[in-house]
């Protein structure tokens, strides 16, 4: 256990209760992870105010929450205590929560949300929280007006910032951009043997993603010759909310506004047999094509279970499978999996059990 500093390119200093330790390698890798953004006026304290890992392992339930931020930590968090009872209310400074997902899914979130008794402010931002004896005042701005609204818990999810600040990084050469170590495809930092994984490597911001960062960096340094980048879109993010939120490769967005022209299908939970055993209604799978190849651009699924369900198009966009490769696969039934094969034939107007 120690402090640890680059003094030089190949050598580590470690500060510890006995003294200064100096190591030497010819590679080394930065695994230094993220701690949660901190906005002026809205630091955590860790009884009023808390961060994700306050929320994790909270002094008390809260009765009355905000939620600031609507991304995978914030809505995980208000979902979470909200099916505990908590009265809850989430403030997103964009147009729409779960902002980095498809517009649909993101729509489809908030009615459910909704209809728990979540509480939904979107284009607003808390100004200032005044902290009192058990209480905390929120200021919220929303549509040019500040409101002020009494809470007992507030947890603030407005993203990470990278842990890049006293390892002697600048000195050494190691490009910082917003807080994380700009590398390339191999997590290589542009100084010989020095590779940055994880968190501190940026987005996609995900344990799965780092997991496979490392293994890839030590078949790297152990001189492994065909080694295989992670590739961000290819990574599918999941949120752990209620109902569950999967996703992988483009949004039906991203995808026209990168000039793919797009077949898009969609199906409902409603429409299959598992789900309604299960009493598991209310979702939809949805899918995203390039109408020129076939390729599978996107896939974008709410509902019970699916982030389960993603892995079998995540590991069909890394097979690089067309549409026609999914619509001739034999799906089992009866499985929720069933809708990925029916949201693909819905998107080349084929689909049969609607």
């Amino acid at each position: 256990m120690g402090a640890a500093t680059l003094p030089s390119k190949g050598k580590v200093s470690v500060k510890t209760d006995k003294g200064v330790e100096e190591l030497q390698s010819k590679s080394i890798i930065l695994a230094t992870g993220a701690r949660a953004r901190e906005l002026p006026g809205l630091e955590a304290d860790g009884d009023l105010v808390w961060t994700y890992k306050h929320a994790l392992q909270p002094p008390r339930m809260p009765k009355k929450l905000l939620v600031i931020g609507s991304g995978a930590i914030g809505i995980e968090f208000a979902s979470f205590y909200n099916t505990l009872g908590a009265d809850t209310t989430v403030v997103e400074v964009m147009d729409r929560v779960l902002p980095v997902e498809d517009a649909e899914i993101s729509a489809f979130a908030k009615k459910s949300f909704l209809k728990q008794g979540m509480k939904i402010m979107e284009k607003s931002m808390v100004k200032q929280l005044d902290r009192d004896k058990g209480k905390v005042t929120a200021h919220i701005e929303a549509n040019g007006k500040i409101e002020k609204m009494d809470f007992d818990t507030v947890i603030s999810a407005v993203g990470i910032v990278g842990n890049v600040e006293g390892l002697g990084l600048e000195e050494l050469g190691v490009k910082i951009d917003r807080t994380h170590v700009v590398t390339d495809e191999f997590c290589r930092t542009g100084v010989d043997g020095l590779y940055a994984i994880g968190d501190i490597a940026g987005a996609p911001w995900l344990a799965h993603k780092a997991s496979h960062e490392g293994t890839m960096v030590a078949e790297l340094i152990a001189g492994k010759n065909k080694v295989h980048p992670v590739k961000p879109e290819s990574i599918a993010g999941c949120t752990y909310c209620h109902p569950q939120v999967a996703s992988v490769g483009y949004t039906e967005a991203k995808a026209k506004e990168l000039g793919y022209k797009i077949k898009v299908g969609r199906f409902p939970f409603i429409g299959n047999g598992k789900a309604i055993a299960l009493g598991e209604t209310e979702g939809m799978v949805k899918t995203v094509f390039d109408e020129k190849t076939g390729e599978l651009l996107g896939a974008h699924m709410i509902g019970a279970e699916v982030t389960e369900l993603i892995q079998g198009y995540v590991v069909g966009r890394q097979l690089e499978t067309t549409e026609e490769d999914l619509m001739n696969t034999v799906f089992p039934h009866p499985t929720l999996s069933e809708m990925m094969h029916e949201s693909v034939l819905d998107a080349y107007d084929r689909v049969i059990h609607i």
